[in-house]
Protein backbone atom coordinates (compact mmCIF):
# COMPACT_ATOMS: atom_id res chain seq x y z
CA UNK A 1 0.00 0.00 0.00
CA UNK A 2 3.07 2.25 0.21
CA UNK A 3 3.11 2.23 -3.59
CA UNK A 4 1.31 5.10 -5.34
CA UNK A 5 -0.69 2.63 -7.38
CA UNK A 6 -0.73 4.74 -10.53
CA UNK A 7 -1.77 7.94 -8.77
CA UNK A 8 0.45 11.03 -9.18
CA UNK A 9 0.57 11.63 -5.41
CA UNK A 10 -0.07 9.68 -2.22
CA UNK A 11 -2.64 12.25 -1.11
CA UNK A 12 -4.88 11.59 -4.11
CA UNK A 13 -4.43 7.83 -3.73
CA UNK A 14 -5.40 8.04 -0.07
CA UNK A 15 -8.46 10.19 -0.82
CA UNK A 16 -9.61 7.48 -3.24
CA UNK A 17 -8.88 4.74 -0.68
CA UNK A 18 -11.46 6.14 1.74
CA UNK A 19 -14.37 3.88 0.77
CA UNK A 20 -12.25 0.78 1.47
CA UNK A 21 -10.83 2.27 4.66
CA UNK A 22 -14.38 2.92 5.87
CA UNK A 23 -15.47 -0.63 5.05
CA UNK A 24 -12.49 -2.12 6.87
CA UNK A 25 -13.17 0.08 9.91
CA UNK A 26 -16.94 -0.44 10.07
CA UNK A 27 -17.85 -3.91 8.78
CA UNK A 28 -16.08 -6.16 11.35
CA UNK A 29 -17.67 -4.23 14.22
CA UNK A 30 -21.35 -4.37 13.35
CA UNK A 31 -24.11 -6.92 13.02
CA UNK A 32 -27.10 -5.67 11.07
CA UNK A 33 -29.15 -8.83 11.75
CA UNK A 34 -28.69 -8.60 15.52
CA UNK A 35 -28.80 -4.83 15.66
CA UNK A 36 -25.48 -4.64 17.50
CA UNK A 37 -22.14 -2.84 17.53
CA UNK A 38 -19.19 -4.89 18.85
CA UNK A 39 -16.30 -2.96 20.43
CA UNK A 40 -14.60 -5.49 22.69
CA UNK A 41 -11.35 -3.56 22.32
CA UNK A 42 -12.80 -0.75 24.46
CA UNK A 43 -11.94 -2.94 27.49
CA UNK A 44 -14.04 -0.84 29.90
CA UNK A 45 -16.88 -2.64 31.67
CA UNK A 46 -20.52 -1.99 30.82
CA UNK A 47 -21.11 -0.92 34.44
CA UNK A 48 -18.44 1.77 34.15
CA UNK A 49 -19.82 2.95 30.82
CA UNK A 50 -23.32 3.17 32.32
CA UNK A 51 -21.95 5.24 35.19
CA UNK A 52 -20.18 7.79 32.97
CA UNK A 53 -21.10 11.37 33.77
CA UNK A 54 -18.88 13.17 31.26
CA UNK A 55 -16.55 12.47 28.35
CA UNK A 56 -13.47 14.49 27.39
CA UNK A 57 -12.12 14.29 23.84
CA UNK A 58 -8.54 15.46 23.40
CA UNK A 59 -6.68 15.73 20.08
CA UNK A 60 -4.75 18.03 17.75
CA UNK A 61 -5.21 19.25 14.19
CA UNK A 62 -7.42 17.12 11.96
CA UNK A 63 -7.99 14.61 14.77
CA UNK A 64 -9.44 17.38 16.91
CA UNK A 65 -11.91 18.22 14.14
CA UNK A 66 -13.00 14.57 14.20
CA UNK A 67 -13.41 14.89 17.97
CA UNK A 68 -15.58 17.99 17.53
CA UNK A 69 -17.88 16.01 15.22
CA UNK A 70 -17.80 13.15 17.72
CA UNK A 71 -19.10 15.51 20.39
CA UNK A 72 -22.29 16.02 18.38
CA UNK A 73 -22.63 12.28 17.73
CA UNK A 74 -22.26 11.24 21.38
CA UNK A 75 -24.42 13.97 22.85
CA UNK A 76 -27.18 13.32 20.29
CA UNK A 77 -27.23 9.52 20.59
CA UNK A 78 -26.25 9.03 24.23
CA UNK A 79 -27.09 12.25 26.09
CA UNK A 80 -23.77 12.43 27.95
CA UNK A 81 -21.96 15.81 28.16
CA UNK A 82 -18.82 15.92 26.00
CA UNK A 83 -15.98 18.46 26.13
CA UNK A 84 -13.41 18.78 23.33
CA UNK A 85 -9.92 20.14 24.02
CA UNK A 86 -6.77 20.99 22.13
CA UNK A 87 -4.25 18.40 23.31
CA UNK A 88 -1.57 21.08 23.44
CA UNK A 89 -3.65 23.15 25.90
CA UNK A 90 -5.19 20.37 27.98
CA UNK A 91 -2.59 20.11 30.73
CA UNK A 92 -2.20 23.88 31.06
CA UNK A 93 -5.79 24.57 32.08
CA UNK A 94 -5.66 22.22 35.10
CA UNK A 95 -8.49 20.01 33.81
CA UNK A 96 -10.95 19.24 36.59
CA UNK A 97 -11.52 15.55 36.06
CA UNK A 98 -13.88 13.82 38.45
CA UNK A 99 -14.73 10.21 39.12
CA UNK A 100 -17.00 8.78 36.46
CA UNK A 101 -15.29 10.47 33.51
CA UNK A 102 -13.77 9.07 30.33
CA UNK A 103 -11.10 10.70 28.19
CA UNK A 104 -10.89 9.81 24.49
CA UNK A 105 -7.58 10.67 22.83
CA UNK A 106 -7.38 10.72 19.03
CA UNK A 107 -4.19 10.62 16.97
CA UNK A 108 -3.52 9.15 13.53
CA UNK A 109 0.07 8.16 14.33
CA UNK A 110 -0.43 7.25 17.97
CA UNK A 111 2.81 9.08 18.77
CA UNK A 112 1.67 12.73 18.86
CA UNK A 113 3.57 14.30 21.77
CA UNK A 114 0.94 16.71 23.09
CA UNK A 115 -1.84 14.09 22.83
CA UNK A 116 0.30 11.55 24.71
CA UNK A 117 0.97 14.17 27.40
CA UNK A 118 -2.76 14.92 27.64
CA UNK A 119 -3.58 11.23 28.05
CA UNK A 120 -1.04 10.92 30.87
CA UNK A 121 -2.50 14.01 32.55
CA UNK A 122 -6.01 12.54 32.35
CA UNK A 123 -4.86 9.18 33.74
CA UNK A 124 -2.98 10.88 36.56
CA UNK A 125 -6.23 12.59 37.58
CA UNK A 126 -8.14 9.32 37.65
CA UNK A 127 -9.80 9.25 34.24
CA UNK A 128 -10.20 6.09 32.23
CA UNK A 129 -8.88 6.54 28.68
CA UNK A 130 -9.69 5.21 25.23
CA UNK A 131 -7.30 5.79 22.32
CA UNK A 132 -8.34 6.11 18.69
CA UNK A 133 -5.32 5.50 16.45
CA UNK A 134 -4.42 4.24 12.97
CA UNK A 135 -1.20 2.56 14.12
CA UNK A 136 -1.22 -0.79 15.93
CA UNK A 137 0.68 -0.90 19.25
CA UNK A 138 1.53 2.82 19.15
CA UNK A 139 2.43 4.63 22.38
CA UNK A 140 -1.04 6.11 22.82
CA UNK A 141 -2.64 2.67 22.30
CA UNK A 142 -0.33 0.89 24.74
CA UNK A 143 -0.96 3.42 27.50
CA UNK A 144 -4.76 3.60 27.12
CA UNK A 145 -7.27 1.45 28.99
CA UNK A 146 -8.93 0.65 25.69
CA UNK A 147 -8.19 1.31 22.03
CA UNK A 148 -10.31 1.50 18.88
CA UNK A 149 -8.16 1.24 15.77
CA UNK A 150 -9.01 2.91 12.50
CA UNK A 151 -8.24 0.41 9.78
CA UNK A 152 -7.57 3.03 7.12
CA UNK A 153 -4.26 1.50 6.10
CA UNK A 154 -0.90 3.33 5.96
CA UNK A 155 -1.22 7.06 5.34
CA UNK A 156 1.91 8.41 3.67
CA UNK A 157 0.89 11.95 2.73
CA UNK A 158 1.34 14.45 5.56
CA UNK A 159 -2.17 15.86 5.13
CA UNK A 160 -4.52 13.37 6.79
CA UNK A 161 -7.48 12.28 4.66
CA UNK A 162 -8.50 8.63 4.96
CA UNK A 163 -7.51 8.47 8.65
CA UNK A 164 -9.87 11.40 9.31
CA UNK A 165 -12.93 9.77 7.75
CA UNK A 166 -12.10 6.51 9.55
CA UNK A 167 -11.93 8.47 12.83
CA UNK A 168 -15.39 9.89 12.15
CA UNK A 169 -16.70 6.37 11.53
CA UNK A 170 -15.12 5.08 14.75
CA UNK A 171 -16.63 7.91 16.78
CA UNK A 172 -20.05 7.15 15.32
CA UNK A 173 -19.56 3.46 16.13
CA UNK A 174 -18.57 4.35 19.69
CA UNK A 175 -21.59 6.66 20.11
CA UNK A 176 -23.95 3.88 18.96
CA UNK A 177 -22.12 1.33 21.14
CA UNK A 178 -22.39 3.57 24.18
CA UNK A 179 -26.08 4.18 23.48
CA UNK A 180 -26.52 0.41 23.17
CA UNK A 181 -24.79 -0.26 26.52
CA UNK A 182 -26.57 2.53 28.39
CA UNK A 183 -29.99 1.79 26.92
CA UNK A 184 -30.48 5.20 25.29
CA UNK A 185 -30.88 3.37 21.95
CA UNK A 186 -33.22 0.45 21.39
CA UNK A 187 -32.14 -2.58 19.37
CA UNK A 188 -34.19 -1.32 16.42
CA UNK A 189 -32.56 2.13 16.66
CA UNK A 190 -29.11 0.51 16.75
CA UNK A 191 -30.06 -1.51 13.66
CA UNK A 192 -31.10 1.68 11.85
CA UNK A 193 -27.83 3.42 12.73
CA UNK A 194 -25.81 0.38 11.61
CA UNK A 195 -27.73 0.23 8.35
CA UNK A 196 -27.03 3.90 7.62
CA UNK A 197 -23.36 3.51 8.50
CA UNK A 198 -22.96 0.52 6.19
CA UNK A 199 -24.20 2.68 3.30
CA UNK A 200 -21.50 5.32 3.79
CA UNK A 201 -18.61 3.62 1.91
CA UNK A 202 -20.79 3.24 -1.20
CA UNK A 203 -21.88 6.88 -0.86
CA UNK A 204 -18.21 7.92 -0.53
CA UNK A 205 -17.53 6.23 -3.88
CA UNK A 206 -20.24 8.39 -5.42
CA UNK A 207 -18.72 11.56 -3.94
CA UNK A 208 -15.34 10.68 -5.44
CA UNK A 209 -16.94 11.10 -8.86
CA UNK A 210 -16.89 14.85 -8.13
CA UNK A 211 -13.09 14.89 -8.58
CA UNK A 212 -13.20 16.49 -12.06
CA UNK A 213 -15.54 19.22 -10.78
CA UNK A 214 -13.19 19.88 -7.84
CA UNK A 215 -10.27 20.10 -10.28
CA UNK A 216 -12.18 22.71 -12.31
CA UNK A 217 -12.86 24.68 -9.13
CA UNK A 218 -9.13 24.70 -8.36
CA UNK A 219 -8.35 25.84 -11.87
CA UNK A 220 -10.77 28.74 -11.41
CA UNK A 221 -9.68 29.78 -7.91
CA UNK A 222 -5.98 28.84 -7.75
CA UNK A 223 -4.82 32.48 -7.74
CA UNK A 224 -7.03 33.38 -4.73
CA UNK A 225 -5.11 33.75 -1.46
CA UNK A 226 -7.93 33.84 1.12
CA UNK A 227 -10.99 31.64 1.70
CA UNK A 228 -13.72 31.45 4.34
CA UNK A 229 -15.14 27.99 5.11
CA UNK A 230 -18.50 27.87 6.89
CA UNK A 231 -20.69 25.21 8.51
CA UNK A 232 -23.31 24.91 11.21
CA UNK A 233 -23.54 22.34 14.03
CA UNK A 234 -21.72 19.08 13.17
CA UNK A 235 -20.76 20.56 9.79
CA UNK A 236 -18.68 23.31 11.43
CA UNK A 237 -15.72 20.99 12.24
CA UNK A 238 -15.84 19.80 8.63
CA UNK A 239 -15.52 23.42 7.48
CA UNK A 240 -12.58 23.71 9.89
CA UNK A 241 -10.89 20.67 8.38
CA UNK A 242 -11.56 21.82 4.82
CA UNK A 243 -9.81 25.08 5.65
CA UNK A 244 -6.93 23.23 7.32
CA UNK A 245 -6.40 20.98 4.29
CA UNK A 246 -6.21 24.04 2.01
CA UNK A 247 -3.68 25.70 4.32
CA UNK A 248 -1.55 22.59 4.66
CA UNK A 249 -1.06 21.63 1.04
CA UNK A 250 -1.65 24.80 -1.01
CA UNK A 251 -0.32 27.45 1.44
CA UNK A 252 -3.51 29.46 1.00
CA UNK A 253 -4.89 31.30 4.00
CA UNK A 254 -8.27 29.82 4.94
CA UNK A 255 -10.44 30.12 8.03
CA UNK A 256 -13.12 27.73 9.23
CA UNK A 257 -16.00 29.45 11.00
CA UNK A 258 -19.48 28.63 12.34
CA UNK A 259 -21.86 30.07 9.74
CA UNK A 260 -23.90 31.90 12.37
CA UNK A 261 -20.79 33.74 13.57
CA UNK A 262 -20.21 35.55 10.28
CA UNK A 263 -22.43 38.43 11.37
CA UNK A 264 -20.22 38.86 14.43
CA UNK A 265 -17.20 40.09 12.49
CA UNK A 266 -16.16 38.08 9.41
CA UNK A 267 -19.07 39.48 7.38
CA UNK A 268 -17.02 42.65 6.96
CA UNK A 269 -14.52 40.68 4.86
CA UNK A 270 -16.97 39.09 2.44
CA UNK A 271 -16.88 40.61 -1.03
CA UNK A 272 -15.88 39.56 -4.55
CA UNK A 273 -12.29 38.96 -3.36
CA UNK A 274 -13.05 36.47 -0.56
CA UNK A 275 -14.72 33.25 -1.78
CA UNK A 276 -16.99 31.55 0.74
CA UNK A 277 -17.14 27.75 0.90
CA UNK A 278 -20.33 26.83 2.74
CA UNK A 279 -21.60 23.41 3.77
CA UNK A 280 -25.35 23.47 3.25
CA UNK A 281 -26.41 19.81 3.15
CA UNK A 282 -29.78 18.88 4.63
CA UNK A 283 -31.22 15.75 6.24
CA UNK A 284 -34.87 16.34 5.33
CA UNK A 285 -36.03 13.83 7.95
CA UNK A 286 -34.57 15.96 10.78
CA UNK A 287 -36.62 19.10 11.62
CA UNK A 288 -33.62 20.77 13.31
CA UNK A 289 -31.49 20.13 10.21
CA UNK A 290 -34.18 21.63 7.98
CA UNK A 291 -34.22 24.77 10.14
CA UNK A 292 -30.43 25.05 9.87
CA UNK A 293 -30.70 24.58 6.14
CA UNK A 294 -33.16 27.47 5.85
CA UNK A 295 -30.78 29.70 7.80
CA UNK A 296 -27.92 28.65 5.51
CA UNK A 297 -29.93 29.54 2.40
CA UNK A 298 -30.63 32.97 3.90
CA UNK A 299 -26.89 33.36 4.55
CA UNK A 300 -26.04 32.53 0.94
CA UNK A 301 -28.52 35.14 -0.29
CA UNK A 302 -26.89 37.68 2.02
CA UNK A 303 -23.38 36.83 0.77
CA UNK A 304 -24.50 37.20 -2.83
CA UNK A 305 -25.93 40.67 -2.03
CA UNK A 306 -22.42 41.58 -0.85
CA UNK A 307 -20.97 40.46 -4.20
CA UNK A 308 -19.56 37.38 -2.52
CA UNK A 309 -18.54 34.29 -4.52
CA UNK A 310 -20.11 31.17 -3.02
CA UNK A 311 -18.99 27.56 -3.39
CA UNK A 312 -21.59 25.25 -1.84
CA UNK A 313 -21.44 21.65 -0.68
CA UNK A 314 -25.09 20.57 -0.98
CA UNK A 315 -27.30 17.50 -0.93
CA UNK A 316 -27.91 15.81 -4.26
CA UNK A 317 -30.87 17.33 -6.10
CA UNK A 318 -30.89 20.64 -4.23
CA UNK A 319 -31.85 23.00 -7.06
CA UNK A 320 -32.40 25.95 -4.71
CA UNK A 321 -28.78 26.04 -3.57
CA UNK A 322 -27.39 25.36 -7.05
CA UNK A 323 -29.31 28.39 -8.37
CA UNK A 324 -27.98 30.65 -5.60
CA UNK A 325 -24.33 29.54 -5.40
CA UNK A 326 -21.67 30.25 -8.00
CA UNK A 327 -20.54 26.63 -7.92
CA UNK A 328 -22.11 23.62 -6.19
CA UNK A 329 -20.65 20.19 -5.40
CA UNK A 330 -23.28 17.60 -4.49
CA UNK A 331 -23.07 14.72 -2.01
CA UNK A 332 -25.65 11.93 -1.56
CA UNK A 333 -28.51 12.26 0.93
CA UNK A 334 -27.36 11.00 4.34
CA UNK A 335 -28.36 11.35 7.98
CA UNK A 336 -27.28 14.50 9.79
CA UNK A 337 -24.62 12.75 11.86
CA UNK A 338 -23.07 10.82 8.96
CA UNK A 339 -23.06 13.43 6.18
CA UNK A 340 -19.77 14.96 7.49
CA UNK A 341 -17.92 11.85 6.25
CA UNK A 342 -19.15 12.64 2.75
CA UNK A 343 -18.81 16.43 2.93
CA UNK A 344 -15.09 16.42 3.66
CA UNK A 345 -14.19 14.44 0.51
CA UNK A 346 -14.77 17.25 -2.04
CA UNK A 347 -12.96 19.67 0.30
CA UNK A 348 -9.96 17.30 0.37
CA UNK A 349 -10.05 17.07 -3.42
CA UNK A 350 -10.28 20.85 -3.77
CA UNK A 351 -7.23 21.34 -1.52
CA UNK A 352 -5.32 18.69 -3.47
CA UNK A 353 -6.05 20.20 -6.89
CA UNK A 354 -5.28 23.71 -5.62
CA UNK A 355 -1.80 22.52 -4.61
CA UNK A 356 -1.33 20.77 -7.96
CA UNK A 357 -2.32 23.96 -9.83
CA UNK A 358 0.35 25.80 -7.86
CA UNK A 359 3.00 23.19 -8.62
CA UNK A 360 3.61 22.41 -4.93
CA UNK A 361 4.90 19.28 -3.18
CA UNK A 362 1.48 17.91 -2.24
CA UNK A 363 2.64 15.01 -0.08
CA UNK A 364 5.37 16.89 1.77
CA UNK A 365 4.21 20.45 2.56
CA UNK A 366 6.95 22.72 3.87
CA UNK A 367 7.59 22.89 7.61
CA UNK A 368 5.23 19.98 8.40
CA UNK A 369 5.84 16.40 9.53
CA UNK A 370 3.52 13.37 9.62
CA UNK A 371 3.88 12.69 13.31
CA UNK A 372 4.39 15.65 15.63
CA UNK A 373 6.67 14.16 18.30
CA UNK A 374 7.83 17.46 19.81
CA UNK A 375 5.58 19.88 21.71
Amino acid sequence: MADKGGFPHYMLKEIFEQPQGLRDTINPRVSLERGQVHLEEVRISDDELRALERINIVASGTSRHAGMAGQYMIQELVGVPVEVDYASEFEYRNPLICKGELTIVITQSGETADTTAAQREAKAKGSRTIAISNVIDSTIAREADGVIYTYAGPEISIASTKAFTAQLAVLYLFAVYLGQVRGSLSKEQVRQHVSRLLEVPKQAEIVLQSAPACARLAEKYHAVQDFLFLGRAIHYPIAMDGALKLKEVSYVHAEGYPTGETKHGPNALIDENLPVVIIVTCDRSDPAAVLRYQKNVANIKSFKQQSGRVIAIATEGDDQVSRLADQTIFVPQASELLSPILEIIPLQLFAYYMAVEKGLDVDRPRNLVKSVTLE
